[in-house]
């Protein structure tokens, strides 16, 4: 059985992302979408939340299960069984990057390979950062969030602005 990592903040889970699910679901005989920790960043969504959404938006593909860890990811990845991590791509800035962590994935589980699945056109631009600036003024969000989690997501923006805690 071949089994990818897609690894990411998810915070929230996009319209991209769900489309780089879906795309390397029907590769893999199996995919983990793992929502990892990142101590660089202050999340909207609580890691539990961010699992939640996610389970939510991919309820209806069979072969992906969603996990969250804060370790390494060639660790988590030899644990977990897997020989490919998933990464989307949306412009050459993000290769760069990519390419780098690939490196030193490998270099850490040797038996670790990374795809790179590009964008489609419609998601180049599309980053969690920016629908979430998007969602400070009130955009329509319905071509940049799965429809399901939009609700969440409002919500979120909205305890914000009134000063609450995320």
């Amino acid at each position: 059985m071949k089994i990818a990592i897609y690894p990411g903040s998810f915070d929230p889970v996009t319209s991209g992302h769900l489309n780089i699910i879906r795309r390397a679901a029907s590769i893999f005989d199996k995919l983990i979408i793992c929502v990892m920790v990142n101590a660089g960043k202050s999340p909207m969504f609580t890691l539990d939340e961010r699992v939640e959404l996610i389970r939510r938006v991919t309820e209806d593909i069979p072969n992906v299960e969603v996990d969250s860890s804060n370790e390494l990811l060639a660790d988590y990845a030899r644990r977990k069984g897997s020989c490919v991590i998933v990464k989307g791509l949306r412009a050459g800035s993000d290769f760069e990057n990519e390419f780098q962590m690939a490196l030193i994935n490998r270099k850490i589980n040797p038996e670790l390979d990374t795809m790179f699945l590009t964008s489609e056109h419609q998601y180049m631009y599309l980053s969690s950062s920016a629908v979430k600036e998007l969602g400070r003024y009130n955009v329509d969000l319905s071509d940049f969030l799965p429809e399901q989690i939009i609700p969440d997501f409002q919500k979120r923006i909205n305890t914000i602005r009134q000063g609450g805690n995320p």
